[in-house]
């Protein structure tokens, strides 16, 4: 693992009990950065803190993100708790389970959207502001290939995925010149806990697209989310960095 240095950062990451989340925060707590943990998990969360606390500075707060009310309230107590927040990895998200666009209940595509949209909106809208005052700051939003392609049986998931998209490309130039880059991630499918929401058939599907004939491990999707919240990565805002062994190319 080659390390970046982000001694004396403060990186929160939603989502940050299990799968990119943990791995993200694990590698980030390898290079120096303390880290805040933002899950609606209670029991995952403190489980990930008492494991990754051997490795740095861990801080984990129970939080619904699909709320702008305590979203606000965490931001502040977290910029209280630490003293700033260098590093906002939004990654906390769900699939909603499979079906076509006229079968899938309304219900179910509303909360995709609130949890893969609506909540990464609600951390930009608090916590840009911080970053600005201060100078500097680093936004990696995670996305997906299906936001750039739209998967079938996925629309909720697909479009949820778009919108986070265009959100980082709006919110990158709203501050290009305030010391704050923003960024997005978009993965093929990686194997997580995800994977117990879908049909055998979205999976299979899923990796029939994908030239290298596997899915993305998690570690590879830390590794460069913590690229993109380093100081290495100086001269690049609002865009989409693939990494889906080889599915897209453009």
């Amino acid at each position: 693992m080659n390390n970046l240095d982000l001694k004396g950062r403060v990186a929160v990451i939603t989502g940050g009990a299990q799968g990119i989340g943990y791995a993200t925060s694990e590698r980030m707590l390898r290079s120096g950065a303390s880290v805040v943990m933002w899950d609606i998990d209670a029991d995952k969360l403190e489980d990930a803190k008492a494991s990754l606390s051997k490795l740095g500075k861990v801080s984990a707060y129970v939080v619904e993100l699909t709320s702008d009310t305590a979203v606000g309230a965490t931001t502040a107590q977290t910029i209280q708790d630490s003293g700033h927040i260098d590093i906002l990895v939004n990654n906390a998200g769900i699939t909603g389970g499979n079906g076509t666009t006229w079968d899938l209940d309304p219900e179910v595509w509303k909360r995709v959207i609130d949890v893969n949209l609506m909540a990464p909106y609600y951390t930009c809208r608090h916590v840009t502001p911080h970053m600005v005052s201060r100078g500097w700051g680093r936004i990696v939003n995670i996305a997906s290939v299906a936001g750039k392609e739209g998967n079938p049986n996925a629309s909720h998931y697909s479009a949820s995925k778009a919108g986070v998209i265009a959100l980082t490309k709006s919110l990158a130039k709203e501050v290009a010149t305030k010391g704050v880059l923003v960024n997005a991630v978009a993965p093929a499918a990686a194997k997580t806990a995800m994977f117990a929401t879908m049909a055998q058939t979205h999976i299979d599907y899923m990796l029939s697209k994908i030239p290298m004939g596997r899915f993305v491990e998690v570690d590879e999707i830390a590794a460069m989310v913590s690229w993109l919240s380093s100081e290495d990565c100086s001269f690049t805002t609002g865009s989409v960095f693939d990494i889906t062994g080889g599915r897209s190319t453009y």
